[in-house]
């Protein structure tokens, strides 16, 4: 299906028209600010409901289905299929190297604001788990795909050993304060959000973690980024396969002015 055209989640048709970022259904008239691209996978082992939290019923035109067999050709879809502005509902955190290496090829310098409790950031010799999952914003980092100090890691709290090095050896910014120096000089924002960043009670996620924020700081957060920089892109990941997720993820994304 191209890009131009996706499934109107209100009446089902295919009828949603992309103009320009936003999308609008030809046959029931609604508008939607960006094109839904699901990505059903999880590249680690025991992550099927967190793929199958890929398919959660979020109020967006589907523009495309992203299944591939290896994770290098997921990246090369995802960065081929992206709609203009688009909202990927991964299942892990890897769904966000192809959307992040898309929108930089498409846009230039971009500013790249992570959220996770995890920091993501092993490699296959430091990883515990040999998950790819832990590994994705390393993974842009070291291809260059975005520059250390054009990203913002927040709410991490569950680092390993490895991980803390590298984040003192290239200042990785980790503050909420940072997020002005961030964005200095790009060309927009792609944010990544793996919903274990939340307090266990909000949003339910698939790795649950202690001593997270609130969905109010982040609607705070997501408010000061829309009002500093243009959101090209958003991305989910890391949920429950819940369907109470939608409403509170919803009204997140509006936050964003997505």
């Amino acid at each position: 299906m191209s890009r131009l055209r996706a499934r109107c989640p209100d009446c089902g048709t295919f009828t949603a028209v992309a103009l320009g970022p936003a999308y609008e259904c030809h046959a029931c008239g609604r508008e939607f600010a960006a094109g839904l691209v699901r990505v059903p996978q999880a590249w680690g082992e025991g992550g099927e409901s967190m793929a199958e939290a890929a398919r959660l019923p979020l109020p967006y035109p589907e523009a495309a289905v992203i299944e591939e067999e290896t994770l290098g050709e997921q990246n090369l879809a995802l960065a081929t299929e992206l709609p203009e502005r688009p909202l990927v509902l991964g299942g892990c955190c890897c769904a966000h190297i192809g959307a992040v290496e898309g929108l930089t090829t498409r846009h230039g310098r971009l500013a790249l604001v992570w959220l996770d409790a995890h920091g993501d950031l092993n490699t296959p010799e430091s990883s515990p788990s040999g998950n790819l999952w832990g590994m994705p914003l390393r993974m842009l980092l070291d291809s260059g795909s975005v520059e250390a100090a054009d990203v913002l890691l927040l709410g991490a709290r569950n680092l390993d050993p490895p991980e803390r090095e590298f984040i003192a050896s290239v200042g990785l910014a980790t503050d909420r304060t940072d997020l002005e120096r961030v964005l200095e000089g790009t060309e927009g924002v792609y944010v990544a959000l793996d919903c274990d960043v939340f307090e266990p009670d909000g949003i339910r996620s698939f790795m649950p973690e202690p001593g997270g924020v609130t969905l109010e700081q982040t609607k705070q957060l997501f408010r000061a980024i829309r009002e500093r920089a243009p959101v090209l892109g958003v991305g989910l990941s890391g949920l429950a396969a819940e369907p109470s997720n939608v409403e509170p993820l919803t009204r997140l994304l509006a936050a964003l002015g997505i």
